[in-house]
């Protein structure tokens, strides 16, 4: 018989378990409240009672998976060479010996789904599928195709899936279940009685920032090119105002002439490559409103070398190469977005009354990172970053990079999305937000790695008059949407729901 150590569940992790032994359960807990115990329980649960079986804890990132590794290692009595982090750093022979031999099995949902495409491994003896961050169950994702050749295979079936945003839409938490074969539900929110005494204050701040007028004005131009190219769509039938077009509407617009291209419309070619143009002076306009100058000038480097007739058109346009002479004229003259020097105030002050505190800063860009990291290395702040692996960090470093901040004297975390998604960063006092973002659960999982253990702080940088703010309110909307559903959810028979639609 295999035991916990050193772990008392809590009053709602206990009735929870009793669901999740008996179905294959969502679980929907709010960040730091404990969904990992709950893998802990019933994977202890299985195993006793499924003598000789494994399991199976599919994890998105690295440094997550090995939190996993770590938790049943200090939390149970399984035998600590029993308990193995998969990766595809691991040589397939050596991995297939590993899974034989092992209990407990964490990967990502990417190396089992290459080791099962080939043959590597086989799931009949896994008593237990744990899938974390359950919200990346969609339907052609790696979660789904594992959990189908799960009930495919084994012989004692149970899926626990744990999430503490699964979507802003009952439709959205419908297809997660659907796919992931998930009949029961278990949704325990900030507010309810056997949750809230466990829930750190936290406290929320918007601070605003003003373009300068040389940025107003550099936006201004590169507006003027994008509103003139978009009069061209009138002649494409297009009837929408031009100062009202989004992104959205030229996504839909693409893919509508290349549909109508597939039908043998050559000329199309002429509006899918000015649509592929507005997408990106579009882009570029974010980028000045959000990120700043030397993120815009990295877009403008890569654009000179596409090869693309859209990138071409837009680099042959005169005003435009005013626009790029511009770009490389303020940064040498030393501007920057104004959220640069409000994001060192902040984080100065903070230091300034609190020597070891933990922030956490969450930027979308890797570009943006990089020059966060060099403007506080200036200012003697203690500071390290957490990038992904395409962007130049291997797995190991990663965990390596948490470690370090959480042990060191580092004061701050600058982390892209690779920091988002159910990292257990110990002590973090302070989150901001670099920028805001449009996705429920890219805010939820942001603001979730603060105030953990104690009460914290989260502070949403914002440029004034952008679409900054409107992505802050897309964000805000979507989470009440999605309390809203898992509210509903709580109150309809699961069978029911299921059926319906």
């Amino acid at each position: 018989m295999f035991n916990l150590v050193n772990f008392t569940p809590r009053e709602y992790q206990s009735s929870i378990l009793e669901t999740c032994k008996n179905n294959n359960t969502l679980v929907v807990l709010p960040t730091g409240t404990g969904k990992t115990a709950i893998a802990l329980l019933l994977g202890i649960e299985r195993l006793n009672k499924f003598q000789n079986s494994k399991i199976l804890v599919l994890s998105p990132t690295k440094p997550l998976s090995q939190q996993h590794v770590n938790t049943f290692k200090q939390h149970t009595d399984l035998p600590q060479d029993k308990i193995i982090l998969l990766t595809g750093l691991i040589k397939p022979e050596q991995r297939k010996e590993l899974v034989e031999d092992a209990l407990v099995i964490v990967a990502t949902p990417q190396t089992i789904e290459k080791d099962l495409e080939n043959s590597r491994i086989g799931l009949r003896d896994f008593s237990l599928l744990v899938i974390d961050e359950a919200h990346r169950s969609r339907l052609n994702f790696a979660n789904t195709h594992v959990t189908k050749a799960y009930f495919e295979q084994s012989l004692n079936p149970r899926i626990l899936a744990l999430t503490a945003s699964p979507g802003g839409t009952l439709d959205r938490i419908k297809e997660i279940m659907k796919n992931l074969n998930l009949e029961a539900v278990e949704i325990r929110s900030e507010t309810d009685k056997d949750v809230k005494q466990y829930i750190q204050k936290r406290e929320i701040e918007w601070i605003e920032v003003n373009l300068q007028h040389e940025l107003l004005r550099l936006h201004s131009k590169i507006k003027n090119i994008y509103l003139n190219k978009a009069k061209e769509l009138l002649r494409l039938g297009f009837n929408k105002p031009t100062h009202l077009i989004n992104k959205k509407d030229l996504i839909q617009m693409q893919a509508v002439l290349r549909n109508n291209l597939n039908k043998g419309d050559k000329s199309a070619y002429y509006g899918i490559s000015l649509t592929a143009q507005l997408i990106k002076i579009d882009y570029m306009m974010e980028l000045l409103e959000i990120q700043g100058l030397r993120v815009l000038s990295k877009f403008l480097d890569k654009l000179k070398l596409d090869e693309s007739k859209a990138a071409k058109n837009i680099l042959n346009n005169k005003e435009f190469q005013d626009i790029i002479h511009l770009t490389t004229d303020l940064i040498k003259n030393g501007l920057e977005h104004p959220k640069f020097s409000k994001l060192l105030e902040i984080v100065k002050n903070e230091i300034n009354l609190n020597k070891s505190i933990k922030i956490m800063v969450f930027a979308n860009y890797r570009d943006t990172v990089d020059n966060i990291l060099k403007l506080f290395k200036e200012n003697n702040i203690k500071t390290v970053k957490l990038i992904g692996q395409k962007s130049g960090l291997t797995q190991k470093q990663q965990i390596l990079t948490i470690k370090t901040f959480e042990e060191n004297d580092d004061n701050v975390l600058i982390a892209t999305s690779i920091g988002e998604e159910g990292i257990d960063i110990k002590g973090a006092n302070l989150v901001i937000f670099y920028e805001a973002v449009p996705s429920e659960i890219r805010k939820i999982q942001r603001a979730g790695r603060v105030a953990r253990l104690q009460a914290g702080k989260i502070i949403f940088l914002i440029t004034k008059n952008t679409r900054d703010e409107a992505y802050f309110w897309s964000g805000y909307q979507k989470e009440k949407r999605m309390k809203t559903a898992l509210y509903n959810l709580k109150d309809k028979n699961i069978e029911e729901f299921l059926k319906d639609g």
